[in-house]
C-alpha cells in the first residue's frame, strides 16, 4: 500500500521559525506535501537553512503587502496545474496554493482572520463563500479535493478550551461556525474528527499570552479536509502539539493512494 503524507503548519513567519531551527524535524519525517501558511516572506526571502531535505517543487504565493500572510508548498510530486485561485483571494493577500496532480486538487489555504474589525470579518465571510464556490467548481470538473490550512475558526465547543468566554469573538462566532457546518454539508470531511471522533483537549493554536500553551488553553483552527469520495482512503490524521516554534502546531494526514 502506498501512502501520501500531508503536513500543514502556520509558521507565523518562516524566517522566525528558521532562527529557532523549528523546521528541522522535517529532515526526519516522511512528507510528500509540506504546506506552510503565514510565511510572511517572498520566495527569495525563504532561508535555505530551514531544513536539509530537498524538494523538486516549491510554490510560493506571497502577499502584495510585504511581511504579511503568504503560503508555501514543498513537494516532490510533479503537478499538472498550479495556480493561486485569484477568484477567491481577490485582494492578492497570498492566501492560496492550488496544486493539481492526477485527479486531485490540493489547496493550501491561509483563511482571513476576522478579529481586526467588522470590515475584515465581512471579508472573511465573503472569502469563505468564494472558497466554497471555487471548490464546488473543481468538483464539477471531476476533481477530488484535499484542503489544508489555518481556517481561523474553531468549529464546535469541543474545539476550543473556553467556548463561553469566546462566543462573541471572531473565530468562534455563530456565523463562522455555521459556515463550517455548511461547508461540511457540501461533502467535505474533517479528517481529524473522522479518525479521532470527539477526542477532547486537542488544539492547534494557543495565544502567546498568559501561559496559554503550557495550560493547553487553545483553539483547534487548523484543519485537513478531504472531499467525501476520499474519506475511505484516510489512514491517519494527527495534531502534532509537541512541535513548537510558532503559536500554531503542525497537523498531518496520511492518505492511501493504492
Amino acid at each position: 500500500m502506498k501512502e501520501l503524507n500531508f503536513i500543514s503548519w502556520n509558521v507565523n513567519g518562516i524566517r522566525a521559525v528558521d532562527k529557532k531551527q523549528a523546521l528541522r524535524w522535517i529532515d526526519e519525517t516522511p512528507v510528500d506535501f509540506l504546506a506552510l501558511q503565514e510565511i510572511k516572506a517572498e520566495l527569495e526571502e525563504i532561508p535555505k537553512s530551514i531544513f536539509d531535505k530537498e524538494f523538486f517543487e516549491l510554490h510560493v504565493n506571497s502577499s502584495c503587502k510585504k511581511g504579511q500572510s503568504g503560503v508555501a508548498l514543498f513537494t516532490d510530486i510533479k503537478p499538472i496545474h498550479v495556480e493561486t485561485a485569484k477568484d477567491v483571494d481577490i485582494l492578492n493577500e497570498g492566501r492560496i496554493n492550488e496544486f493539481h496532480f492526477g485527479n486531485i486538487a490540493f489547496l493550501n489555504v491561509y483563511f482571513p482572520n476576522g478579529q481586526r474589525n467588522d470590515e475584515r470579518l465581512e471579508y472573511k465571510m465573503a472569502f469563505y463563500e468564494r472558497f466554497l464556490s471555487h471548490c464546488e467548481a473543481l468538483k464539477k470538473e471531476g476533481k477530488s479535493i484535499v484542503i489544508c490550512g489555518d481556517v481561523n475558526t474553531a468549529h464546535k465547543e469541543i474545539d476550543i478550551a473556553r467556548p463561553k468566554a469566546n462566543e462573541n469573538t471572531s473565530g468562534f462566532l455563530k456565523m463562522e461556525r455555521d459556515w463550517l457546518d455548511k461547508f461540511l454539508s457540501y461533502g467535505y470531511v474533517d479528517t481529524f474528527r473522522y479518525v479521532h471522533g470527539d477526542e477532547k483537549d486537542r488544539y492547534s493554536w494557543w495565544s502567546y499570552r498568559a501561559g496559554a500553551r503550557g495550560n493547553n488553553v487553545g483553539w483547534r483552527i487548523d484543519y485537513l479536509y478531504v472531499s467525501e469520495d476520499l474519506k475511505d482512503k484516510i489512514v491517519d490524521a494527527q495534531i502534532h502539539d509537541d512541535i513548537i516554534g510558532s503559536d500554531h502546531c503542525p497537523i498531518s494526514l496520511k492518505w492511501q493512494v493504492l
